[in-house]
């Protein structure tokens, strides 16, 4: 019976990591915002949060949050508050928090 235990269980995890070799790249890649759907003002969560497209104060936006994601110049990234979707990078929500210098 112990055998038959351990030959299932070896089977398990070899087949788990032939699954886990193969997919994993496109399972761990990063989001990318072009493919991402724009957040949108109307979205409850960014109510709730105050998100807005355009920054009131200009020293304070989605670029230069700790929360955003991307690089530098694209309009549109992803944000780690926002999960599977973008926001603009001049936008502001409530949850905003200076990256370090």
């Amino acid at each position: 019976m112990s055998d038959k235990t351990n030959r299932r269980t070896f089977l398990k995890f070899s087949l788990a990591s032939l699954v886990g070799i193969t997919l994993g790249d496109q399972i761990l890649q990063p989001a990318h915002a072009e493919s991402l759907p724009h957040l949108t003002e109307d979205d409850p969560q960014a109510k709730a949060l105050q998100y807005v497209h355009q920054s009131p104060d200009e020293a304070k936006n989605c670029a230069n949050c700790v929360l955003v994601q991307g690089s530098d110049g694209e309009e549109w990234r992803p944000c780690a508050i926002f999960p599977g979707k973008a926001v603009n990078a001049s936008g502001w929500c409530s949850a905003w928090a200076q990256k370090p210098s």
